[in-house]
C-alpha cells in the first residue's frame, strides 16, 4: 500500500511559479513511477506529468511541456512538479499518481491517488 500526500500548492499571479511536492509512504517508493493530474471545476481529471521508477523517463502534457518539469528524489520519498510560466488557466486541484507501471500512471490507471492540493493562477 502506498500512500501520497501533496503539498506546495496555493495561489500565484499569471507568470510566476510554483512547486508542489508528493511525499510517499513506503520503503518501495524507488520501484514506482510517479505522475501528476488535475482537475478543474467543471472539468474531468487529466495527465499532467509521469517520471519512471529511476527517474529516466518522462512524459509531459502538451498543455504543460516546456513550463513544467517532473522530478523525483527516492532518498526523500518524495516527487516534485515544479511550475513555471503559470497560466490561469492552469488553475486546478493537482493530484500525485503512483504505480508500478509509468503507462498505467499517463492513462491514469494507476492503483494509487494523493487527495489532491489547490492551485489557483490569477490574471
Amino acid at each position: 500500500q502506498v500512500q501520497l500526500i501533496e503539498s506546495g500548492g496555493g495561489l500565484v499571479q499569471a507568470g510566476g511559479s510554483l512547486r508542489l511536492s508528493c511525499a510517499a509512504s513506503g520503503r518501495t517508493f524507488s520501484s514506482y513511477a510517479m505522475g501528476w493530474f488535475r482537475q478543474a471545476p467543471g472539468k474531468e481529471r487529466e495527465f499532467v506529468a509521469a517520471i519512471s521508477s529511476g527517474g529516466g523517463t518522462t512524459n509531459y502534457a502538451d498543455s504543460v511541456k516546456g513550463r513544467y518539469t517532473i522530478s523525483r528524489d527516492d532518498a526523500k520519498s518524495t516527487v516534485y512538479l515544479q511550475m513555471n510560466s503559470l497560466k490561469p488557466e492552469d488553475t486546478a486541484v493537482y493530484y500525485c499518481a503512483a504505480d508500478r507501471w509509468r503507462l498505467r500512471v499517463v492513462s491514469g490507471k494507476n492503483d494509487y491517488w494523493g487527495q489532491g492540493t489547490q492551485v489557483t493562477v490569477s490574471s
